[in-house]
């Protein structure tokens, strides 16, 4: 996904790679810092930070971002993004489609479980939000609702914010600060790392891990079908232990009913692993319902990945 030509300073320009009627996916390339606003009416938006650091500005605020961070903006948050390096951005957004993200009930493993909801940063007002304030020039905010982009006009900066009190705010939280369930006897299904919910979505995270140490255990993902759900995977770091020749920046879809598991070279190593823990960051995105392939994904779709459970002689 990485490979997508052109940047937009809107996310709203950004190429959608999958879709139906409670969500959206995009990949997002900013490569100098946004002339404008933006805002969604269709609901909430998770942004996950694949490459780059910079500012991100708020109407509550302003919060420093990097790479690994997941940012929830609620429905209607009026943002920018400001980057620091050359590079720019690259960002996965994830939108809730006329409702909202929520975190999941953790049962018997207690609300503290995958990750402290105090490790969760709101935005601050500081002095550089402040600062942004005394720009008396044209601002432009582009705001998406029913799938279609309005652009509303400020002869001021429209982040004219002094406080806010309440329990609604984006916040942030960075992959190395989850804290994986994992099981010495059983591999676990990735359910257990759901980090954010939505109404027909799950959002997973798989995070360094220890392997399982019962020599019977299986150590890789099981075959399965997803009979229920269409599987998204992102790829962001690190070595992906169930996949071969997959690179961060690269995502899978597997649809419904679709069998599948681990490549050949990984079920090779299902009962003993040549190293105590994995090494991988990825997104997943797991969708009750049928998935839309979108128009531009075709450009950078791998056709060969279908077959690349055949083993080769």
């Amino acid at each position: 996904l990485t490979k997508f030509d052109g940047f937009t300073h809107s996310p709203w320009e950004a190429p959608v790679i999958l879709s139906y009627k409670a969500t959206e996916v995009r990949m997002w390339h900013l490569t100098s810092p946004m002339n404008g606003y933006a805002r969604n009416g269709d609901g909430d938006t998770l942004l996950f930070i694949h490459e780059g650091h910079g500012h991100l500005w708020t109407d509550w605020g302003h919060l420093q971002v990097e790479e690994g961070d997941y940012v929830y903006l609620p429905r209607g948050t009026m943002f920018n993004l400001d980057k620091h390096t050359s590079d720019g951005f690259c960002i996965l957004t994830i939108e809730a489609t006329n409702t909202h993200f929520t975190l999941p009930d953790r049962g018997l493993l207690g609300p503290h479980a995958f990750f402290d909801p105090a490790l969760l940063q709101a935005p601050v007002i500081d002095g550089g939000f402040l600062d942004r304030q005394k720009d008396d020039g044209e601002w432009k905010v582009w705001v998406k609702k029913r799938g279609q982009v309005s652009t509303v006009t400020y002869p001021y900066n429209p982040h004219d914010a002094v406080g806010w009190h309440g329990d609604l705010a984006p916040v942030k939280i960075n992959v190395r600060d989850l804290r994986p369930v994992a099981s010495h006897r059983y591999h676990l299904p990735p359910s257990v790392h759901t980090t954010f919910l939505s109404d027909r979505f799950v959002v997973c995270t798989f995070c360094p891990r220890p392997f399982e140490t019962d020599p019977g255990a299986l150590k890789v993902p099981f075959f399965h079908n997803n009979d229920d759900f269409d599987e998204v995977l992102f790829y962001h770091a690190g070595d992906f232990f169930s996949r071969d020749n997959i690179k961060a920046g690269m995502m899978t879809f597997h649809p419904s009913g679709f069998t599948h598991g681990p490549h050949p070279k990984a079920l090779k190593k299902m009962l003993a692993q040549d190293k105590p823990m994995t090494d991988e960051y990825a997104v997943m995105i797991d969708t009750r319902d049928p998935l839309d392939v979108g128009e531009r994904a075709d450009a950078v779709e791998n056709k060969a990945y279908v077959d690349s459970w055949k083993t080769r002689d």
